[in-house]
């Protein structure tokens, strides 16, 4: 059983469900039982979107001492919550945290062997390490940055209504893009309307949507979004996975679109909220823009000439540059991007590190940073064939000035 997939297509029935849809619908659209559903349902109102998980299948612990993976559970579940921002982080919340993680109540060891473990491994009266740093791109030095996201809505009808928004780091100029869909045909236009209007940056940076890398499937697929980004000379720029909020400015845009536009009208339809679109565009331009803390920043747009000579997505090549990927390290010292899995060091778990493509050069490689005012350095280098031509970047796109090296770049 693919855990990954089904733990999807459960959250999809909970939210579906929150919408008010009918369970037969939610059963015919996700081809699964009523059974499947209210097993889910029921998970969901006592434990909460925790409870979605799958329960361990593993034998109770043994009266009188714990195992080494109840000791692995109870230091990880310990170092989650000493890493929140509110919270405690005593036994009992301990407890709690290894229930919401999946741990049957029979399971949990009780407070005397969390503090014992705690106590073997020198965890009393202490916090665990700071949060890992995490390498995040700026738009300094001459690098505009730009984050892409989209966001789903549904009418009462049913039909589902997609927001795509771009916003630009410095001069936080925004576009949107509504759309019935998130294929790559999608995308495209969002992108190119973006490069007209906002203009091309130096990077963009989005999370791991099969819309915006290629898919889960292929090895070293190149999407539509990546190939469109390149051919213009734009990086992309993929956040971790399930990690949403190191993309803050453009989900905080989705809250602000839902907050102020979408909760305060009725729609009838798909074509009356395109009717309708103006209006936040306008606003966010015209008043919201100017109260936040924004830099004027020169931008090459995309022309309608630019346009017209762009290849269709079935001829867009590969073309020269570079694709970043921030990924924390996993507990066997690997990382994944595009659907490869690449070994680091297990000295790293739980760190992040910068990992870059270079398409003309045929290379991956792998960069750490230790904090803020540490320099970035080489950590692995590996030969990354691209089964497929790589194309020099055109005149129309070159930049007058050099790309960023990665150590001034995190």
């Amino acid at each position: 059983m693919d855990e990954q997939h089904e733990h999807r297509l459960r959250r999809q029935a909970i939210r579906l469900l929150l919408r008010q849809v009918k369970p037969r619908e939610i059963s015919k659209r996700l081809a699964r039982s009523r059974s499947w559903l209210k097993k889910w349902k029921r998970r969901f109102d006592q434990h909460g979107w925790a409870g979605l998980k799958s329960l361990s299948r593993a034998p109770h612990v043994v009266g009188g001492g714990y195992d080494e993976r109840t000791r692995h559970a109870v230091i990880a579940a310990r170092q989650r919550l000493e890493q929140r921002s509110i919270g405690l982080i005593g036994a009992k919340a301990t407890q709690r945290e290894l229930e919401a993680s999946g741990w049957k109540r029979a399971q949990i060891p009780s407070l005397a062997t969390i503090k014992r473990i705690w106590q073997a491994a020198g965890m009393t009266g202490r916090l665990s390490e700071p949060p890992a740093y995490f390498p995040q791109p700026s738009s300094a030095r001459g690098y505009r940055l730009q984050q892409m996201d989209w966001t789903e809505k549904v009418l009462e009808s049913g039909v589902k209504v997609y927001a795509f928004h771009s916003i630009d780091v410095d001069s936080k100029q925004m576009c949107q893009t509504l759309a019935r869909d998130k294929s790559g045909a999608t995308v495209r236009c969002h992108l190119l309307k973006t490069w007209g209007n906002v203009g091309i940056p130096d990077g963009i940076q989005m999370d791991n949507d099969a819309a915006f890398c290629g898919g889960y499937k292929v090895k070293r697929v190149f999407g539509v979004c990546v190939r469109l980004c390149l051919f213009v000379g734009a990086e992309p720029i993929f956040i971790p996975t399930r990690e949403p909020q190191r993309n803050g400015l453009v989900e905080r845009l989705h809250g602000l679109w839902s907050q102020s536009f979408w909760q305060r009208n009725r729609f009838s339809s798909f074509a009356h909220v395109q009717r309708l679109q103006w209006r936040f565009e306008d606003w966010y331009a015209e008043q919201y823009q100017q109260d936040m803390t924004a830099k004027t920043v020169p931008s090459r747009r995309l022309t309608a000439r630019d346009i017209q000579q762009l290849p269709e997505d079935a001829a867009l090549p590969i073309t020269e540059g570079r694709v970043h990927f921030v990924r924390q390290v996993a507990a066997d010292g690997t990382i994944q991007l595009l659907n490869e899995t690449w070994h680091v060091s297990r000295r790293l778990v739980g760190k992040y590190v910068w990992a870059t493509i270079i398409t003309h050069e045929h290379r991956l490689r792998i960069y750490y940073k230790a904090g803020p005012h540490s320099r970035a350095r080489l950590l692995k280098e590996f030969k990354y064939e691209i089964p497929e031509p790589v194309r020099p970047l055109t005149a129309r796109f070159r930049r007058m000035s050099r790309r960023r090296k990665m150590d001034t770049m995190l």
